[in-house]
């Protein structure tokens, strides 16, 4: 079958800076607190948190899956872009080799709009199921709508 990618844009009326520092650099700290049930806990296992940096991301209850591990591939501070791959987990359900996502944050007048690039490589001929897809794409989309509710109530947090 292939690899598959989904594409989302969202726009915002946060501004870009604040959306890609508050949303992408910070992460690990945001999701968290505000958003415990999706992920308990984030671990750097080896990195000092630039490109390579290796973490493991404990889930919350409301996912079905337990643990993956992250690699951060890029972080473009200029160009407003940030990309990281999981590696390994349960996520990947053992067919899946990785899954890519590639963020963009683009400037616009009276905020900006969010572009999110994700792309499910298979192993092999291993066929991934168009619903964990979906269901994938459907939970990004709230976690961005918690962070964008997060960051508009908290103005000078970024």
């Amino acid at each position: 079958m292939g690899a598959i990618t989904t594409d989302v844009e969202v726009q915002s009326s946060v501004s870009a800076q604040t959306m890609y520092k508050g949303f992408l650099l910070d992460m690990d700290n945001i999701i968290p607190k505000i958003l415990p049930q999706a992920i308990k806990s984030l671990q750097i296992i080896s990195g000092d948190g630039g490109v390579g940096t290796i973490k493991k991301i404990t889930l919350g209850e409301v996912s079905q899956f337990t643990v993956v591990k992250q690699r951060i591939d890029e972080i473009d501070r200029e160009g407003l872009r940030y990309s990281y791959s999981i590696i390994e987990g349960d996520l990947l359900m053992g067919i899946i080799d990785s899954i890519a996502s590639k963020f963009t944050v683009v400037p616009t007048e009276g905020g900006c709009i969010f572009k999110n690039t994700t792309v499910y490589t298979p192993i092999g001929d291993a066929v991934i199921p168009e619903e964990n897809v979906k269901e994938a794409t459907e939970q990004s989309g709230m976690v961005f709508k918690a962070v964008e509710a997060y960051l508009l109530a908290n103005p000078g947090a970024y």
